[in-house]
């Protein structure tokens, strides 16, 4: 076999080309060059690597600017694959230890410092929000030890706002004992299209789609703001009108699982003065658990409605104005304005079932499930705390036609006032003539009597100078007899004295 190089002119090539890739430019014997075997870089390939370059410089800037402006950011390095902190301190900063023993809630928390959430779901509550705040701030139990938790949901007006400007006031009290504690708003809808109007909620068609909604409100904000240091939860609805302002402990002295005080709301006096208001809170009636049996198993029964008789001892039907405000009744559905329950009855799984659980949902749901899990449910049937009145449709058109009546008769009164008034005026007319000439004659008649006063002192003046004349005429007679009679003997007197007498005859 020859050698390649022996044959200049007709040698084989062992590739497509002399030299391996590309075409040889001078056709010569063959060559290496170190240049011939480097690939050659493409335009795009060149913009492609220097993109990445520039990309990795600039995530490189944002990050370090981002730890240097944002320092909590700091410690969570720690967890990274690539980070080289392994201090003690850093590691500790991100583990917290609770211990539950100290939470379980008693009669006099108070005074051991228990936290309570309170929770207060919300929608298209602006209006109520005012007088909310007012209460919150009357309560007697230390506001530090209080956080505040508020979910609001499928809201249409300025909830959200006016709920911010109030918190902020709240918070900004110079006395540190007022302020409140951790403060939480979540916003989650849950596409409840209930009108919030009182016929919209309470009528029965809504009730069973509306507890379930609001079961599920209530369990997201619980969820998300129930935390390790909560020894108890208060639910509170927003439109409480009155409560006093020691609730927090007089339901808290009694060391109950779960207690609700009685719930009533004051009327107009044409509607009798007041009103139950709250017939969640009842005792179950072996007529309520035999109606249950033939209900489907997703129905849900509510109480004050005529479809559904259960004849339940309801908690707001046994109030007694001047009963004992802390009897206790145990019941087993609780009502949803006022729940102050001890934070261990959610940790053990306690909630609002949103869903039929024993033909009930919602807060009636919540006391079944709890009576079920052996906790202590309780109501104060004298202990009474007002809801707001809110007049329905029918006590809106009965009010309408209570101002027309009312229009109608003031109409009539000033009609008849000025009736009366005109035909006082025609009297009084009369009546300024009649004095008039009364007054005239009464001058008259005094003149007159004044005339014959003067003639009688008159006349009496003429008669006593005329008599005065008559006894100055009879003394000079008297005198001239005497001195013209001669004088007499002394034995004489007697009948001078006889003289005398007949003289005065």
């Amino acid at each position: 076999m020859l050698p390649l190089h022996s044959s200049g002119k007709g040698k084989m090539h062992r590739h497509a080309f002399s030299n391996g890739a590309y075409p040889s430019q001078g056709g010569g014997t063959f060559s290496i060059q170190p240049h011939k075997f480097q690939p050659r870089s493409q335009p795009a390939l060149r913009r492609r690597r220097q993109l990445i370059q520039r990309l990795l410089l600039a995530g490189s800037i944002f990050f370090t600017a981002l730890f240097f402006f944002f320092p909590d950011l700091r410690p969570n390095l720690g967890s990274g694959p690539l980070s080289y902190i392994t201090s003690e301190d850093s590691q500790l900063e991100t583990v917290r230890y609770y211990d539950l023993n100290n939470v379980q809630g008693t009669a006099r928390g108070w005074e051991r410092e228990e936290r309570i959430l309170l929770c207060a779901p919300l929608r298209d509550a602006s209006p109520h929000l005012p007088m909310f705040f007012g209460h919150l701030k009357n309560l007697t139990y230390p506001h530090n030890l209080i956080d505040l938790a508020f979910l609001v949901g499928d809201s249409k007006d300025n909830t959200i706002s006016l709920l911010t400007e109030l918190l902020e006031d709240l918070q900004a009290n110079p006395d540190p004992k007022l302020q409140f504690g951790e403060i939480s708003i979540m916003e989650k809808d849950f596409g409840q299209k209930v009108n919030q109007d009182v016929e919209s909620r309470h009528g029965f068609a809504a009730q069973a789609g509306r507890r379930k909604s609001m079961a599920q409100a209530r369990n997201w904000l619980l969820s998300a703001a129930l935390r390790p240091t909560h020894s108890w939860v208060y639910w509170r609805d927003v439109d409480v009108e009155t409560a006093p302002f020691t609730i927090l402990e007089d339901l808290m002295r009694h060391n109950k699982d779960v207690i609700v005080p009685n719930v009533w709301r004051p009327l107009p006096d044409w509607l009798g003065g007041e009103q139950p208001y709250d017939l969640n809170s009842w005792q179950e009636s072996e007529t309520a658990l035999a109606l249950a049996d033939t209900l489907d198993e997703d129905a849900v029964i509510v109480e004050g409605y005529a479809e559904y008789a259960t004849w339940r001892p309801h908690l707001a039907y046994l109030r007694d104005p001047y009963g004992d405000p802390d009897m206790e009744m145990e019941i087993d559905g609780v009502g949803g304005v006022s729940i102050l329950a001890k934070a261990k009855v959610f940790r053990s799984g306690v909630h609002f079932p949103a869903f039929s659980f024993e033909k009930h949902a919602e807060t009636e749901g919540f006391g079944k499930m709890a009576k079920r899990m052996k906790f202590s449910v309780v109501g104060l049937p004298h202990y009474t705390i007002w809801h707001l009145y809110e007049p329905s449709v029918d006590d809106i058109r009965h009010m309408e036609e209570m101002e027309k009546e009312r229009k109608v008769k003031e109409a009539e009164e000033a009609e008849k006032k000025q009736r009366i008034d005109k035909i006082a005026e025609s009297f009084d007319s009369k009546n300024s003539d009649w004095e008039k000439e009364k007054a005239a004659v009464q001058d008259l008649v005094q003149k007159a009597k004044n005339e014959e006063k003067a003639e009688a002192e008159k006349a009496k003046d003429n008669k006593e100078k005329k008599k005065e004349g008559t006894d100055a005429a009879k003394g000079d007679d008297r005198k001239a007899a005497v001195n013209s009679k001669p004088k007499a003997k002394p034995a004489a007197k007697p009948v001078a004295k006889a003289e005398q007498k007949e003289d005065k005859s």
